[in-house]
């Protein structure tokens, strides 16, 4: 069934090792800015949505779709929100049917996958606008240097994007969630 098994809403939390289990809307990451580290987040629909400004570094992502399923949903409404998710060096298995690394919640939504290993779950056109075609425009899905059979981005949504170091540099350090500021490890 569909229920929140953790729902942030602060802001600066860090998630050090931390397992995170449930079906569709599993981690509500809701509002603030959060550094999920070396956790274990699984689910099949949605599993990790909301709109924070998150980074998941060296997390294990498991799906557990059986019809239709998708890993992340992110809502932004607008390019001013500084707010997105980065998923930095995971590793994403499954079982069960293949997902979409992520789906456009909001019209602006922002998601990067950078360093991942990809098992052959992840759907060959990886994302989705919603069922919004103008979210074609204006959600920033993207792609860098991920590996693993559900990297191939040969099947890919056009409007996804396979970033070049310049475009994926915001998103591949702890300074996308200004750790330089507040995170202490």
């Amino acid at each position: 069934m569909q229920a929140v098994a953790l729902r942030v809403d602060s802001d600066r939390a860090v998630f050090y090792r931390v397992t995170i289990l449930g079906t569709q809307d599993t981690l509500l990451d809701s509002t603030g800015t959060h550094y999920f580290y070396k956790c274990n987040i699984q689910g099949n629909v949605d599993f990790i949505f909301g709109n924070a400004k998150s980074l998941y570094e060296d997390c294990h992502i498991r799906s557990t779709a059986k019809s239709y399923g998708a890993i992340a949903a992110h809502h932004r409404n607008s390019p001013n929100e500084d707010t997105g998710f980065s998923f930095l060096g995971c590793e994403i298995q499954g079982t069960g049917t293949n997902v979409l690394l992520g789906r456009a919640w909001g019209d602006y939504a922002r998601i990067v996958y950078s360093f991942c290993y990809m098992d052959s779950i992840i759907a060959s056109e990886g994302w989705s606008e919603w069922e919004q075609p103008s979210r074609k425009k204006t959600a920033v899905f993207g792609e860098y240097q991920c590996r693993g059979r559900g990297a191939d981005r040969s099947g890919r949504v056009p409007w996804s994007r396979s970033f070049h170091y310049e475009e994926a540099r915001p998103f591949i350090s702890e300074s996308f969630i200004n750790g330089d500021q507040w995170l202490r490890l």
